[in-house]
């Protein structure tokens, strides 16, 4: 049971703390979709997403009015085309993708993620399809968004993969010069994703997930920077130990608003409730910056020494608290750190406190990885995929979850900015140590074998 001053705390984090449900993302599967004939399966999926998702912006809103607490985003994931859409070639791709953009615009959600490979292991012919129609699925669609994962603890490193993915974000990038390059930035490249995640662009509905299912991310960096401010104002000596328990207090209480807000949504819709993911996503408004938190605990800045402990710190009392409050919790599940969405990260990256190498360093303990990272536009397509590589690495290696969202800018050189717009919001073009000194790497090609799971120092 809730004391009084824990209701009062929760009504000031709605209230002036920037506390909101991130996404309810309908989780809807395309699998008894499948056909040979393009037409019957453009029909097939339009009508089961169409229908299936009519109501959920209603929904959503209807509940998020009777508590008071908004739902910010109204999302769909659906099973990963290229297993629904296997026999397709890259041209039918192109117009499945189109119909995906069409069914989610007439049910009024703002992105549909599930234009999907997984490919760690290898290609089948619908991967290679989806692949190759990417840029131009990306850059004619404007709510499709795309996630192929070339890595896991289990497999390794599909090397071919990543080198096919560092010349298709770079044709992607030219597809929308006008735009800084946007398609990139509805494109992740995974290690180990997950198979229930509710926020873009990484969503997708996994082969073991129910036909339809309503997944929730909670989010929340405003409330806790505030809740580490009060608590440091009002107890000056607090150390560190005594501060993650402060964040694993207010994970806690984030975690039951949103699971609130998913369980009743779901009930509406006669869908099960599938997860809560506790990630902590920011956007480019003050207040709302995970950024900003760093600067709560006494740094000058992130990207400064000291920024992946604290970090680490974060991501871990934020688990920890959501777990204690939600039996059903997956997706991500950490802290974000998208430089173009946060203005705090943004301006660091702006100022050159954060390098590619330092981003690369915290992602070895945040949830995600190098998210909304604008690149110089002349960088070659091979250095992308040693980028991409080395992340990935990260990820296989600890046995986590890691992605790219590399925006390579047409034009643009380091020190320039890039412009994407709404949430996606604006980052300084980071300078890479290039040369081309990766080619020769990347051209190798084949799997990184998987690592050994008892030596794991």
């Amino acid at each position: 049971m809730l004391s009084d001053r824990e209701v009062l705390s929760t009504l000031e984090m709605l209230k002036n703390e920037h506390l909101d449900v991130r996404t309810v993302t309908l989780g809807i599967s395309l699998l008894d979709c499948a056909s040979h004939e393009l037409d019957r399966f453009k029909n097939q999926i339009h009508r089961k997403i169409t229908l299936l998702a009519k109501e959920l912006v209603r929904v959503c809103d209807e509940v998020g009015d009777k508590y008071g607490i908004p739902v910010v985003n109204k999302r769909i994931s659906v099973s990963p085309i290229a297993v629904a859409g296997a026999v397709f070639s890259s041209a039918q791709m192109i117009e499945v993708a189109r119909t995906l953009d069409e069914a989610a615009k007439e049910v009024g959600v703002d992105f549909i993620g599930g234009f999907t490979a997984l490919v760690e292991k290898g290609f089948a012919k619908g991967d290679l399809s989806l692949i190759e129609a990417l840029p131009e699925a990306l850059s004619v669609t404007e709510r499709v968004c795309a996630s192929i994962n070339v890595a896991s603890t289990r497999a390794g490193i599909n090397m071919n993969a990543v080198r096919l993915m560092g010349q298709t974000i770079k044709t992607a990038a030219e597809y929308t010069a006008e735009a800084d390059g946007l398609a990139c930035a509805k494109l992740c490249v995974f290690s180990n994703i997950p198979q229930d995640i509710p926020f873009m662009a990484g969503a997708y509905l996994g082969i073991g997930e129910p036909d339809a299912v309503i997944n929730v991310g909670v989010s929340g960096p405003g409330v806790v920077k505030k809740a580490i401010e009060r608590a440091r104002e009002s107890r000056p000596g607090l150390d560190l130990g005594q501060i993650s328990e402060i964040i694993k207090r207010t994970a806690f209480k984030v975690t039951r608003v949103g699971e609130l807000i998913g369980r009743e949504v779901a009930q509406r819709l006669s869908v099960p409730f599938g997860v809560a993911d506790l990630s902590l996503a920011p956007t480019p408004h003050v207040g709302d910056s995970v950024g900003e938190i760093f600067q709560s605990l006494g740094l000058a800045s992130i990207g400064v020494p000291g920024s992946t402990a604290v970090l680490a710190l974060l991501n871990d009392a934020v688990k920890k608290g959501g777990a204690f409050a939600s039996s059903f919790v997956g997706g991500l599940s950490g802290a974000f750190i998208p430089v173009s969405e946060d203005l705090n990260i943004s301006e660091a990256a702006r100022r050159g406190l954060l390098s590619l190498e330092k981003l690369e360093a915290l992602t070895s303990v945040c949830s995600v990885g190098l998210d909304m990272v604008a690149l110089p536009g002349d960088i070659a397509p091979e250095t992308i995929a040693a980028i991409i590589a080395d992340e990935m690495a990260i990820g296989v290696i600890n046995r986590k979850t890691t992605a790219t969202r590399l925006i390579p800018v047409p034009g643009k050189k380091a020190g320039e900015r890039a412009h994407f717009g709404g949430l996606l919001g604006s980052a300084t073009i980071i300078p890479v140590r290039d040369e081309e000194s990766s080619r020769d790497f990347i051209r190798l090609g084949g799997r990184i074998p998987a690592p050994t799971q008892s030596l794991i120092n």
